[in-house]
């Protein structure tokens, strides 16, 4: 079974998006083994520099990277924009070796230059979403994926 981990920075604060959030991940537990995972977000002054921008991006960068298992997928929006199919082949692919895949969601700032080189980067869209409705949105999408895998009904 596919392990499959969504590693996100951050806290989902509002019932809803983890209701949305918990409805996907009983879907896909009998699918993979999924495993969420919330690295805390690093504190920032309200106005901060870029350099301190950069320490902290850096500092979630390790943290990330040390729970981060088999292909990586960071989701920025410098990243390849995939359809549903082409997400699907992906899992498919770590299925294969090492039975592993990690994605990323991070901070309100970005991810850090070495969590986008230790992976593919992907990205849902030129536009901008919340990070809560990204998790929200990317966790559909992999049971979608899932789901093109069985040919199932549901990705129409």
């Amino acid at each position: 079974m596919l392990n499959v981990k969504l590693i996100c920075v951050g806290k989902l604060k509002e019932a809803y998006w983890r209701d949305a959030v918990g409805e996907y991940e009983k879907r896909l537990r009998p699918l993979c083994k999924w495993e969420l995972i919330e690295l805390p977000e690093a504190r920032l002054p309200s106005d901060p520099s870029q350099g301190e921008i950069d320490a902290a991006l850096d500092r979630e960068g390790e943290q990330i990277l040390r729970h981060a298992a088999g292909k990586i997928y960071p989701l920025c929006i410098e990243g390849k924009q995939v359809d549903s199919p082409g997400l699907a082949k992906r899992l498919a692919g770590a299925m294969q070796s090492p039975g592993a895949v990690s994605f990323v969601i991070g901070s309100s700032f970005g991810l850090s230059p070495a969590v986008k080189a230790a992976g593919e980067g992907l990205s849902m869209s030129p536009m901008t979403f919340p990070h809560q409705l990204a998790r929200v949105m990317l966790c559909e999408q992999i049971y979608r994926g899932f789901q093109i895998l069985g040919n199932t009904k549901y990705h129409k």
